[in-house]
């Protein structure tokens, strides 16, 4: 057995309706979202004979130094990207992707991901490419109120988009914040703060986030073994949407719309939802955990039938003007 491990910076979310929904856990597993270790660490103890561990971020496998060595070769630590997972692994008995950005990314100022620390305005999860500084910066205005609009789903985004060209150049989070609190009414008792919807469509789209999502999906079916189980936990809306659709479409789930239009060809499943409803935090855990409030899990199951790729913008992913 490893030694007792240092505690994570954060709860994982969902963690224990994860290992019930995909148990008996064995074979090799891939956590695409490796951060702070805690669904790879959750998979080895649950019985998980390897886990390949992949994130974009260095930070995290600098984290996992002090206590990774402890289980040996049951850990691969792979620096990449999960849109790329098929790449690191194939006949996967499991995948599992917890989107968003980590905690241990947002508890350093320096990173750049949190309105309430100072710090530059970076957001980078790979630590390399444009930040959202040069986004901010060299973007012109209705480029900025897309993103925003889109990925943010902030119904003021051409007067924020306006008011970040008038006040450029910005360099920091304290200075990009308080531009958008200076557009929009005081944040009341209970509400979230002003900027976090323009943060989390800055983020989004310096990580390009979607498209991460949508080529990880398609990779994961890829990967996946027959019986092998895809885990996937989403933040808002947008996220869910789009696993939903994905598993609609290629479990076969997806209805004709018009019952006037031709039949649509018969797809071939290569997945099977036993539970079409999304798993969501129980009460326990909201009070343990305020982080899960937003957070839902969908589980699938790999088929034999062969892999496809299907178009991402058919999953609802929001595509700016020029993108399609």
């Amino acid at each position: 057995m490893p030694a007792a491990a240092a505690p994570d910076p954060h709860i994982p979310v969902l963690i224990g309706s994860l290992i019930a929904a995909v148990s008996p856990v064995s074979g090799v597993w891939l956590d695409g979202t490796f951060g702070a270790g805690g669904y790879t660490r959750a998979l080895l103890a649950a019985g998980a004979d390897k886990v390949v561990a992949v994130d974009r971020d260095p930070l995290a496998f600098q984290m996992a130094a002090a206590w990774a060595g402890d289980y040996g070769d049951r850990i691969e630590m792979v620096e990449g990207v999960f849109s790329k997972l098929d790449q690191y692994g194939s006949d996967l008995d499991g995948v599992v992707l917890d989107l968003g950005v980590s905690s241990m990314q947002l508890d350093l100022a320096e990173r750049g991901f949190s309105f309430m620390r100072d710090g530059p305005l970076d957001m980078r999860m790979s630590q390399d490419g444009p930040s959202a500084a040069d986004l901010c910066n060299a973007a012109d205005e209705g480029e900025l109120a897309d993103i925003i609009y889109l990925y943010g789903e902030e119904r003021a985004s051409r007067r924020i988009a306006k008011a970040i060209v008038a006040a450029r150049p910005l360099t920091t989070t304290g200075q990009l914040a308080k531009v958008v609190e200076g557009c929009l009414p005081r944040a009341k008792p209970g509400q979230s703060h002003p900027a976090t919807r323009t943060f989390q469509a800055l983020r989004i789209a310096v990580n390009n986030e979607y498209g991460e999502l949508a080529e990880g999906l398609m990779a994961a079916e890829r990967a996946l073994k027959p019986g092998g189980q895809l885990a996937v936990v989403t933040f808002h809306s947008v996220e869910d949407r789009m696993v939903k659709r994905f598993l609609q479409a290629r479990s076969g789930n997806v209805a004709n719309a018009n019952r006037y239009a031709p039949e649509t060809a018969q797809v071939v499943p290569a997945f099977r939802v036993e539970k079409r409803k999304a798993i969501g935090p129980d009460a326990q855990e909201l009070a343990d955990n305020p982080r899960s409030r937003s957070a839902k899990l969908r589980v699938a199951i790999r088929t034999d039938a062969p892999a496809e790729d299907i178009d991402p913008a058919s999953l609802g992913m929001p595509m700016k003007k020029g993108a399609r």
